[in-house]
């Protein structure tokens, strides 16, 4: 059970079908929450470090996404974590949604089974 005087931070851009459901799980089971949209409000290479050191910068850059796609070959190529944060920090769509902050750890995507066992 989580702390419920504690709000959680939910990242992401608003209009993303994964945030909508990821928002609305959030709701159906009570749990509060701040929404910071890294589209309208950017995101800062703080965040994005951490959230690659916690998990890998091939889970936190969304390469699936047509933003990442339509990157020219070359800044494609040889990506380690300082170019992936780079990329990011300039395209905030390319990370990966939602990015959930539980405060002693993130969890990135939405998988209701993960945010029940986390949460519930």
């Amino acid at each position: 059970m989580t702390d419920s005087s504690k709000t959680l931070h939910l990242f992401g851009i608003k209009a993303c079908d994964t945030m909508k459901k990821a928002r609305t799980w959030l709701d159906e089971h009570d749990v509060r929450y701040d929404f910071h949209d890294y589209k309208s409000s950017g995101i800062d290479r703080e965040h994005l470090t951490q959230w690659c050191d916690e998990h890998g910068w091939q889970v936190v850059l969304n390469r699936a996404g047509t933003t990442f796609r339509k990157l020219e070959d070359e800044q494609k190529a040889d990506l380690d974590q300082a170019k992936a944060i780079e990329l990011m920090l300039a395209q905030p769509s390319m990370i990966k949604r939602p990015v959930l902050d539980l405060g002693n750890k993130t969890l990135i995507g939405f998988k209701p089974d993960l945010y029940a066992a986390a949460l519930l």
